[in-house]
């Protein structure tokens, strides 16, 4: 299907952000974040559904700091530096009643944005689990999340994935999703020419790099107290793990208002695989916390 997509590149201090939108410019704002190893593109197919539905939203996606056509440091990876920029966009392009979502890292700075700032309507995190959130430690401790310990390794992943990403980042999109042919091969290129130079592979392995210090991060928060904002936790019922366990430790950390969804017949990247549904589920929460 054809959509309309305006591209467009905003300052933030020392970063540039590549900002994509659909959807009429004075529609309720959906700001979608990234996550690993991806690009603003995993997000089209829900672009697409949403125009489809003619719900008159208006959907903005960013390449993450460093990485795609966006430019800059990004504060090495931390996610609440990630946040910090990401409301500085929203203050620049003067988002009101704004629905924040992210996926895998960029739902840990979907996390860090819920705790750090009171500007956001309703937050959407999916498939990812947070940093100093239970269940980290048991994440942590389990052998088929592999990947943690090698991306947090300084400079070795960068020479072993630089010329390979697309077969690398494959072997992702290939494991983790309930059908690996839809994540097509156009999708495919699109996310390893985001990560085609060695500052955008670092921008993407500083997203693990910081994890420690996110977990000091989110753990002040809890300790700073509650947080009333509607959380919507989203995961494909094809990913391993427990929703209820992810459910207690987010309810623990101090969110008092959670809802939790599954996506039929997708694993680690819904919104890839079954991009309708994914915004269907969106679109729903949405309306059901509208004030």
């Amino acid at each position: 299907m054809s959509i309309k997509l305006r591209h467009s590149t905003v300052s933030i201090s020392d970063l540039s952000l590549h900002v994509v939108e659909s959807g009429p410019a004075e529609g309720r704002p959906f700001l979608f974040l990234h996550g690993w190893p991806e690009s603003w593109r995993t997000w089209l197919g829900v672009m697409e559904a949403a125009d489809a539905a003619q719900t008159g939203v208006r959907i903005i996606a960013i390449d993450l700091p460093g990485i795609g056509e966006s430019t800059g440091t990004g504060g090495g990876g931390s996610k609440l530096r990630v946040a910090e920029t990401v409301h500085a966009l929203v203050r620049h392009l003067g988002l009101t009643s704004m629905t924040l979502v992210g996926h895998d890292a960029g739902g840990m700075a979907a996390y860090a944005y819920l705790r750090r700032f009171g500007d956001v309507e309703r937050v959407v995190i999916m498939n990812t689990v947070i940093p100093g959130v239970d269940p980290w430690n048991e994440v942590l401790r389990n052998p088929h999340i592999w990947h943690f310990g090698l991306h947090a390794v300084p400079h070795l992943p960068e020479t072993l994935v630089q010329g390979h990403q697309a077969e690398y980042f494959g072997y992702f999109y290939d494991v983790l999703s309930a059908d690996p042919s839809r994540i097509s091969a156009d999708t495919r290129a699109a996310h390893a020419a985001a990560y085609g130079d060695d500052a955008a592979l670092t921008a993407g392995f500083d997203l693990y790099r910081a994890f420690p210090q996110d977990a000091v991060d989110n753990a002040a928060f809890a300790e700073a107290g509650a947080v009333d904002t509607p959380l919507l936790y989203v995961r494909g019922d094809r990913e391993s793990g427990d929703i209820d366990a992810y459910a207690r430790g987010f309810r623990d950390a101090g969110v008092r208002t959670l809802v939790t969804a599954t996506v039929t017949d997708a694993g680690h990247f819904a919104q890839e695989e079954q991009p309708a549904d994914v915004w269907r589920i969106i679109r729903d929460f949405a309306h059901r916390t509208a004030n």
